[in-house]
């Protein structure tokens, strides 16, 4: 689509939001008019005419009204027109891109209170907790003034704390927080450990952060396993052998492969013929990790070592991620790379994406000051229009071409130049870097220089708000890493206006022009002026990445000529060469976020179907789950008799018994039971439990091994089935209350549930990399990945009902119940 197509597409949209803008501030004179006990009282009279077949949309334009005239209350601020059309944006399900400044936290309180009078729950979701205890606080009294609860979920409150926020008309949560109560809870027991109520309606500020730039980082519930931490050790020295003759670079895909030389050292390092053959397989995982930390992870860009720990940054904001760990033992190499202390290795319990989990709600919309450039993706994957607010006043911010130099060193030197010029006028100045090493190199530059400043990066991010809410006095210099494009707005001290606003300096072209676009939107909020420059050099990561041999000859070939501090001005090839790439790189982002959630979707609906199960089975009362019961049971029986009842002439009578006192807990061999417990010489414990069967066997009147071969297969399997009845039954009996009953029944199979469906994630990850790694020649790997997909998951729902049958059945309670007899 054109630039000049999608132009007039959002012209359009936006003169069709007019129209119902139009109708919400014909209000405006009606709700001013009100007291404010009137204004109140219309919460219940807008609940009252849902009841009686009114729709959200037929109330938007007096819902919208009502509450912006609390908004100017309780706030004394007044949701501008351009504000009421991004709320109706959010409303419909949709993405409304609002510039910094231009009120987004107003803009929600109007979808929020709108789709609250359903009663089913409103989340609005931020990327952090301060944002959203900040939210929480400010705009909650909105809607308590007019008589709805709110609530805010946090990461550190206990369960009651949690059930009571998401019972509230409104939540204010974090991304995380939301998601990791989503796993928490199907992995709960009872209904009443559970905190969620549904998943309705969503407003997700900064949108693009959390389902774009987060889109392929899953959220993680795991267990510990054990680290093989000498092979991460051996592993990492190997690596640290290799020099850049031994291996290939893939700078675009960030990718590492030994060539022949590189094989050769591995193989004499690890002690084996073939690093890469299959009984060396495990040794290749090491070895590939440790190649990863070694040579495509940098340290203060990637990571940060931090009170002896190796903490994931998030490249695209600058924050650290101190909860996430990087997964299939990067982070043990890491750990290994840095020589600090390696860590278990985990074991994935429960786990989803961000895009997966918010897909669930019944609808879902978005803020952010930057996502045109990913309109294609928010509507194929997530059903979001994008729409681009038009801003309240004109905008006057004036945005510099980019400035060209031939090494970092110079770029980083004239830098502080222009932050030394513009300093002198007290203009205050935003320096974006790309990585935590810059920030930290340009601010030992400026303390050479007795120059003072704050610096804003992944150490010290505790502090963000504070020196964000500095950065725009006179005379403030503020280094900050992409983190400061984000969340909180930079507000113009007094005077500043006149020294033309915050200059924005951009260190660095980021591999995405969202982030650019980001950084450069600190500036000229709300009409205000602001300048913003890019500075760029041909070393910088983009450039080399994606530059090519002869942008490269060309710094190589000025260096040599002492061209190296020389400014090479604004050059348009350069410009031209700089914005293909960023486009590469976002379209290759996309396809692989593409590809990633075809095969997430095979897992995805499969969490789906076993966390359906796993509800049901916590809802169930009365007699219910005496039939999923009943129904397993018979389900495994038929199983068990198909294993070894191949025809009439073919029966593996052997098997049969073993499985049938194994799974079903049945003794189909009495007789020899008996003579077992007559003549074993094993010990009591041995003993006592054949005499345990002894007594069962004639309390329940068990036949004989012959007698059982004269049974065709549908009577063995009736045969059988009543056995387990029988069994049931005596548990049943056994149990004090009704409540006992379902309680035991919910938790033997919860258990299998749980304990089958990690082992299933496992599996599943290993038969995506194997399919992935080894490839089917003209197959199509995701169609191959599905097809194999679907038998993993029916036998497991076989191994579940094997093992919920196998451990009820041989439960304690029944075995205290063959010895009291």
């Amino acid at each position: 689509m054109s630039l000049k197509t999608i132009v007039n597409s959002n012209k359009h949209k936006v003169r069709k939001l007019q129209k119902i803008v139009d109708q919400v501030e014909s209000y405006a004179d009606h709700y001013s008019a009100m007291s404010d006990e009137e204004l109140q009282s219309e919460t219940a009279r807008f609940k009252s005419e849902l009841a009686n077949g009114a729709t959200l949309d037929s109330l938007l334009p007096e819902a919208f009204a009502a509450v912006r005239e609390a908004d100017k209350r309780v706030l004394g601020l007044y949701p501008y027109p351009v504000q009421i059309m991004g709320g109706i944006v959010l409303h419909q399900g949709n993405l409304a891109e609002m510039r910094t400044g231009e009120g987004k936290t107003l803009t929600e309180t109007m979808p929020t209170y709108l789709n609250a009078l359903t009663g089913k729950g409103v989340h609005v979701v931020t990327v952090n907790d301060y944002l959203s205890k900040r939210d929480f606080e400010e705009m909650g009294p909105v809607f308590q003034f007019m008589g709805m609860t709110v609530g805010q979920n946090g990461d550190d409150m206990d369960l009651e704390s949690k059930k009571a926020a998401y019972a509230c008309d409104i939540t204010y949560s974090t991304n995380d927080a939301l998601a990791f109560d989503y796993l928490r809870d199907n992995m709960a027991y009872f209904k009443q450990d559970q905190v969620q109520r549904g998943l309705n309606y969503v407003i997700i500020d900064e949108v693009d952060s959390i389902l774009i730039d987060e889109a392929r980082t899953p959220l993680i519930i795991s267990g510990n396993e054990k680290s093989y931490k000498t092979m991460y050790r051996q592993a990492d020295e190997i690596a640290k052998r290799m020099t850049k003759d031994d291996y290939v670079y893939d700078p675009e895909n960030r990718t590492i492969t030994l060539n022949r030389s590189g094989v050769l050292k591995a193989n004499e390092g690890l002690g084996v013929k073939n690093v890469f053959g299959t009984k060396a397989f495990t040794l290749a995982h090491y070895l590939d990790e440790a190649l990863k930390a070694n040579f495509t992870m940098e340290r203060d860009k990637d990571y940060i070592v931090q009170d002896g720990h190796v903490v994931i940054v998030d490249t695209n904001t600058g924050r650290v991620m101190p909860d996430r760990q990087f997964s299939d033992g990067l982070q043990q190499a890491l750990e290994a790379k840095e020589g600090v202390e390696i860590q278990e290795a985990n074991r994935t319990e429960a786990t989803v994406t961000y895009q997966n989990f918010f897909r669930m709600y019944d609808k879902l919309s978005g803020m952010s000051g930057t996502a045109s450039t990913e309109s294609d993706e928010f509507y194929h994957t997530f059903g979001m229009q994008v729409v681009s607010i038009p801003t309240n006043k004109p905008v006057a911010r004036i945005d510099l071409p980019d400035e060209l130099f031939v090494t970092q060193r110079a770029k980083f030197r004239a830098a502080i130049d222009l932050i030394q010029q513009i300093h002198k006028t007290r203009q205050p100045i935003l320096v974006g870097t790309a990585s935590v090493a810059h920030s930290e190199l340009l601010s030992n530059m400026l303390d050479d220089k007795g120059i003072p400043h704050a610096v804003l990066n992944a150490k010290n991010n505790e502090r963000e708000a504070q020196i964000i809410a500095q950065a725009g006095q006179a005379g403030a210099i503020t280094i900050a890493t992409n983190m400061a494009g984000r969340g909180t707005d930079i507000k113009l001290g007094p005077g500043v206006k006149e020294l033309g606003g915050l200059f924005v300096l951009g260190t660095e072209r980021h591999e995405s022009r969202r982030i650019d676009n980001q950084l450069r939107g600190r500036a000229g909020r709300q009409g205000d002026p602001g300048t913003t420059v890019f500075y760029m050099s041909l070393e910088d990561d983009l450039i080399e990445r994606f530059g090519g041999d002869q942008i490269r000859e060309k710094k190589e070939k000025l260096v040599k000529e002492g061209k190296e501090f020389e400014r090479l001005g604004h050059n348009r090839t350069f410009n031209h060469v700089v914005t293909n790439a960023q486009k590469k790189v976002e379209g290759n982002n996309y396809d692989q976020r593409k590809n990633t959630l075809r095969y997430d979707d095979v897992i995805n609906e499969q969490r789906k179907d076993i966390y359906a199960q796993r509800q049901e089975t916590i809802n169930a009362e009365g007699d219910a789950l005496n039939k999923v019961m009943l129904a397993i049971f018979n389900r495994t029986v038929k199983r068990t008799v198909d294993k070894f009842y191949l025809d009439s002439q073919h029966i593996h009578y052997d098997g049969l018994v073993v499985a049938a006192r194994d799974i079903l807990n049945v003794d189909l061999n009495p007789d020899a039971t008996q003579k077992e417990f007559d003549t074993t010489t094993r010990g009591e414990k041995y003993k006592k439990n054949l005499f345990r069967y002894i007594k069962e066997n004639e309390r329940l009147n068990r036949i004989s091994l012959d007698e059982v071969k004269k049974l065709d297969k549908t009577q063995l399997e009736k045969y059988l089935y009543d056995q387990v009845k029988k069994g049931f039954q005596s548990i049943q009996e056994a149990l004090v209350s009704e409540k006992d009953l379902r309680d035991f029944e919910k938790i033997v199979i919860l258990k299998q549930v749980d304990t089958n469906w990690k082992d299933h994630i496992v599996r599943m990850e290993q038969l995506r990399q194997s399919i992935t790694l080894r490839g089917y020649g003209s197959y199509n790997p995701l169609v191959e990945y599905q097809g194999r997909a679907y038998t993993v998951y029916e036998d497991m729902i076989k191994d579940i009902e094997r093992d919920v049958t196998k451990n009820f059945l041989s439960t304690e309670i029944r075995q205290e119940i063959r010895e009291d007899d």
